[in-house]
């Protein structure tokens, strides 16, 4: 079932568990994702970058679209880190439901404009905008933007943002990176600061870059009120890895027998994060909305 983010996430705020969004970049990632919701009976966020949306083509969303009208599980289709009004206007042509408009990096008065130009695009269609504040750390060069510097979200500064924005949904950072850590890197969540942040804006909160931090800290964001957790590099890390190993027989060519087994090392992970989020058998909370498409 295809729905918005607003319709997804709401649930999920009113119920204290977390919608894993995984980013997926072809076919078959996609369709092990949907299938491990449903195993899972988990609520679904497929998430798509543009440099993924680059990758896999403008013609596969019809396909990405269908695939979310079929699944057992809500679904939302989510652009994730936009950054330009254009980038909007091509999320709501090629069918996603959710869009994020990322000014983080700007100054906060551009960041705040920019949000309420995506706004202004997605609400008279009934679709749902996320914004960030503060910045999210970056580990290497794999990884989507970042700062060398997490700059931390300010509570009453997120209460004015959401206030002049209108943005349904706010990424925090509270200490999380994009990528995954190198040795040198400790990652450590300020669950206070979580704390503060959700009490100045109740609206579901999203936590970006959260591979390699340690399940106790995620699923304790959880309970204090983060309702979106994004998964890229853990599930990706799964994926090719299962493939490198795969591709030790030299003779394999064809797809249908390499894929097969990444997939299946992809969705051990993705389990692992749906239990993890308390996702898992939430889609029952969710009413039969009427799909979008």
């Amino acid at each position: 079932m295809l729905i918005t983010g607003n319709d997804l996430l709401a649930v999920a705020n009113e119920n204290s568990f977390a919608v894993p969004a995984f980013n997926i970049s072809d076919w078959a990632m996609m369709r092990g994702i949907i299938e491990v919701s449903e195993e899972t009976d988990s609520p679904l966020i497929i998430a798509i970058h543009p440099d993924e949306l680059a990758h896999v083509g403008e013609d596969f969303m019809p396909a990405v679209v269908q695939a979310a009208r079929r699944a057992s599980v809500p679904v939302a289709i989510h652009f994730d880190h936009g950054t330009t009004y254009e980038q909007m206007l091509l999320a709501v042509r090629t069918g996603f439901t959710s869009v994020m408009l990322d000014a983080s990096m700007h100054e906060y008065e551009d960041n705040i404009a920019r949000t309420q130009q995506a706004v202004a695009v997605a609400h008279p269609l009934g679709l749902s905008v996320e914004a960030e504040l503060g910045t999210i750390g970056k580990t290497d060069d794999e990884a989507e933007a970042g700062t060398e510097d997490i700059i931390y979200t300010d509570p009453d500064v997120a209460k004015d943002f959401v206030e002049k924005t209108g943005v349904d949904s706010l990424a925090v950072a509270i200490g999380t990176r994009h990528g995954i850590y190198p040795s040198h890197l400790k990652p450590e969540l300020k669950l206070d600061l979580l704390k503060e942040i959700k009490a100045a804006v109740p609206l579901p909160l999203v936590l970006h870059g959260g591979s390699n931090n340690p399940d106790d800290e995620i699923a304790e964001s959880v309970k204090l009120g983060v309702n979106k957790i994004n998964i890229s590099s853990d599930i990706k890390v799964a994926y090719h890895q299962k493939m490198r190993e795969v591709l030790q027989d030299g003779g394999l060519r064809e797809p249908n027998t390499i894929q097969p087994a990444c997939i299946e090392a992809m969705k051990e992970t993705a389990a692992h994060k749906i239990r993890l989020f308390a996702a898992d058998g939430k889609a029952a909370l969710y009413p039969r909305l009427t799909d979008l498409r």
